[in-house]
């Protein structure tokens, strides 16, 4: 049966529980404040003292901030909380874009425990006992707020989760008494600040591109552009910072400033690297809180953080207990035992597939690509409205880049290792390094761990009902480490794997089997000797995604002659606008092949009810009609 409960949770328990386990810990957090407290766990005549917690949130930016030792930026408000606060140096999302990254900070879960939840713009399939975190608050006295994003990528009702939640909604609306938490997010940042045309303030000499950018006047442009977003930002938080201030609240609130995800320029936001991934983590410790913190102001936190300890962080300084679902680690109040690695993921990014999970400790990024026959630089047709991308595209079609910089065009490995101590660009891929085996092993052991620790949903097809927190738990429904094993196979690419290939095509389980489809298309023609098991998967399996995986994999050998109509087919009359999108999607990557059906993919661009099957439609018949290029 599905799991319908929390393993060894409190998720369920009462309210008038809930409240009393409160009251025990805030006395505990109150009396290490210095507040005389009665057995009952409060003051006489008085309520617990509790602070008030202010998340200042910005969007899609690595830490451009003079704090973190950039010099070009201009970011005083920012450097002058991370001298009165505690700034963390390895602070990492859960992935390199906002709507899986926002439902871990709501829910201290990761989005791949909850299918499809890991994908961009996707409604994860929760259990019933899921909340977002700041219910807890709430039961407990809290006055919460939201101001103004959601973004959840979850079936999370706003009324549920805060006491108000919109462009309106500030902690000065709360009862009298009541300590409040409330986010504050500023989009000044967000990547569609990039989307134009400007004159930068930051002169664009400035500015340090990466080793994987050509230095084009474009990109330079586009960077310092950047950081006077940045600046803007900076000056967002500041208002917010004095409203606190005025109000007389700064020595009661404990405050956090950070990002939702890395980014945004490209190969960041979207791209499992530090890039994409890395974000500033900045808290001050009100005057009365300041026994909560880690350590002393102005001193910096080293060991790696990720976006997923946020949620038992905030429970744990306001004296309460984190549920025990909860992947977090609190990283202050209480001194615990730091966080060795900070994991994160890219699924489907609007309307792209991709599938990579990453592993990173304080030195260290490993990188496992599970489709790694498609290039890093799949066209995104949001990302792609920025002007960077279009400029080092066209470089690289016309032959103009080096090595270093053709790198993001191409094909995967199966694995990539950086030492960010040496390559902070992540541009040196060190996974044969005779000299890090025994690092190479360590990483490779706590990636594999966490993706059976959080039963990871990523393996499973966009669409399938297996997705779910509960239904991918259903015993027998889901093998992962029979399915990790043959995917572990197929990102090898070697066709003497074949043999083993074909065998988990026959397995009884779907996803099994869809693996040992995804392996073949990965073998492109190598995977010719199979054509009559994908044959009869394409004719009989009762499973859209294996069949698609076939279908795919025929073509990719070279046989079209079924394969790529069933597709066309299913693209137009499937109900499923993800099966849609699988299906158009594998007609972008079979390329030339798919030429045949041009027709009916012009058709989907222009009539598919879905805006992401109309948009990846409209990209792939423009690139077989050749106005766009065939980078694959």
């Amino acid at each position: 049966m599905p799991t319908t409960t929390p393993p060894a949770d409190r998720a369920g328990e009462d309210e008038g529980m809930a409240r009393r386990r409160f009251l025990s810990a805030g006395a505990a957090v109150a009396g290490a404040g210095g507040l005389a407290l009665s057995p009952s766990g409060a003051a006489a005549g008085t309520a617990p003292r509790r602070p008030n917690i202010l998340w200042l949130v910005s969007e899609d930016n690595n830490p451009f901030i003079g704090a973190y030792g950039d010099a070009v930026a201009r970011t005083p408000t920012l450097d002058a909380l991370a001298s009165d606060g505690v700034r963390y140096a390895n602070a990492f999302s859960v992935a390199p874009v906002c709507a899986p990254s926002r439902f871990a900070l709501l829910t201290g879960v990761y989005p791949q425990e909850c299918g499809p939840g890991q994908h961009h713009r996707a409604e994860a399939r929760t259990p019933h006992w899921l909340r977002g975190f700041p219910a807890y608050l709430r039961e407990a006295g809290y006055y919460c707020t939201n101001n103004a994003k959601t973004d959840y990528n979850g079936p999370f009702d706003p009324a549920a989760v805060w006491d108000a939640s919109g462009n309106r909604a500030h902690w000065s609306q709360r009862p009298a008494g009541a300590p409040f938490f409330a986010v504050f997010n500023h989009d000044s940042t967000h990547e569609s600040s990039m989307f134009g045309d400007w004159t930068p303030v930051t002169p664009p000499e400035s500015v340090r591109l990466p080793a994987y950018h050509p230095d084009t006047p474009t990109l330079r442009k586009d960077r310092a552009h950047y950081y006077d977003r940045m600046s803007t930002m900076d000056a967002q938080i500041a208002a917010r910072l004095d409203e606190l201030e005025e109000a007389g609240l700064a020595d009661d609130t404990i405050v956090f400033y950070y990002s939702d995800n890395g980014g945004v320029l490209p190969r960041s936001k979207r791209y499992c690297y530090d890039s994409g991934l890395h974000t500033p983590l900045i808290v001050r410790f009100g005057r009365n809180w300041a026994h909560l913190a880690p350590d002393e102001a102005g001193s910096v936190v080293r060991h790696p953080v990720s976006a997923i300890d946020l949620p038992p962080t905030v429970l744990r300084l306001a004296g309460l207990e984190a549920p025990a679902h909860m992947r977090g680690v609190a990283f202050a109040g209480r001194r615990g035992r730091p966080r060795q690695y900070a994991f994160s993921q890219r699924g489907r990014m609007d309307e792209t597939y991709d599938m990579q999970r990453t592993v990173r400790d304080r030195r260290y990024r490993y990188v496992r690509n599970y489709l790694p026959h498609l290039v890093y630089g799949q066209h995104v047709v949001y990302g792609w409205r920025q002007a960077g991308y279009r400029d080092w595209q066209d470089l690289y079609v016309g032959g103009e880049l080096d090595e270093t910089q053709s790198h993001f065009w191409r094909q995967k490995p199966a694995e990539e290792l950086y030492d960010l101590a040496q390559d902070p660009d992540e541009v040196r891929n060190l996974i044969d390094d005779p000299a890090l085996r025994a690092v190479r092993a360590r990483l490779r052991r706590a990636l594999d761990a966490h993706l059976l620790e959080t039963h990871d949903n990523g393996f499973i097809p966009e669409g399938s009902p297996l997705e779910g927190y509960d239904a991918s738990r259903a015993p027998g429904a889901y093998p992962l480490p029979e399915v990790l094993a043959v995917a572990g196979t197929a990102i090898r690419r070697a066709p003497e794997n074949l043999p083993r290939l074909v065998t988990a095509m026959r397995h009884g389980n779907e996803v099994v089997r869809y693996w040992g489809a995804l392996g073949a298309v990965m073998l492109d023609a190598g995977a010719e000797p199979a054509a009559d098991t994908l044959g009869h998967l394409l004719a009989h399996d009762p499973s859209v995604h294996v069949r698609i995986a076939a279908a795919e994999a025929l073509a990719r050998a070279g046989r079209t002659e079924h394969s790529v109509p069933w597709l066309a087919d299913t693209l137009a009359h499937h109900g499923h606008h993800r099966v849609r999108l699988q299906a158009v999607g594998a007609l972008r990557n079979i390329g030339g092949g798919a030429r045949p059906v041009l027709p009916r993919i012009e058709q989907a661009a222009v009539q598919d009810t879905d805006g992401q099957v109309r948009t990846k439609a409209a990209h792939t018949a423009a690139v077989l009609r050749g106005e766009q290029p065939d980078i694959r």
